[in-house]
């Protein structure tokens, strides 16, 4: 069994709940990531924040990234992976769900992502498809 820790990125770096969208953009294009965990001040996971829901949520409404936090868009109903599930059952929820990416946690702490990259690097030309195009439909 392959566990979702095996194909995670590890250490996923978080953007702070108070913290503007404008400083999550700039974090996003350092780290050349679309989206990055919301964490608390206590380091909790909050939320996810995609570049999408950045320039959705906020610019194309003419909201203020500089001044709008990314809490604001933290979408709040997470799609959710435990380090040691099996990955057949991270894929079958990402599927369900239609989500590109899954924040790994081992216990209440957030260890790493799991995005359809990370399924591309790990698992089989036709597993990788299979799942991409679930995910996508």
């Amino acid at each position: 069994m392959t566990t979702a820790r095996e194909i995670m990125t590890p250490d996923p770096r978080c953007i702070g709940e108070s913290e503007s969208l404008q400083e999550a953009a700039r974090l996003m294009a350092e780290l050349d990531v679309g989206a990055l965990p919301i964490c608390g001040a206590d380091g909790k996971l909050r939320g996810m924040l995609t570049d999408r829901d950045i320039v959705v949520k906020c610019v194309a409404r003419g909201g203020r990234p500089a001044i709008e936090t990314a809490g604001l868009l933290a979408e709040r109903t997470l799609v959710l992976a435990r380090a040691d599930d099996d990955i057949r059952d991270v894929l079958r929820s990402m599927e369900q769900h239609q989500v590109r990416r899954v924040p790994v946690l081992d216990g209440d702490e957030l260890v790493g992502i799991i995005s359809q990259a990370d399924i591309a690097l790990t698992m089989s030309s036709t597993q990788t498809g299979e799942a991409v195009e679930a995910i996508s439909e």
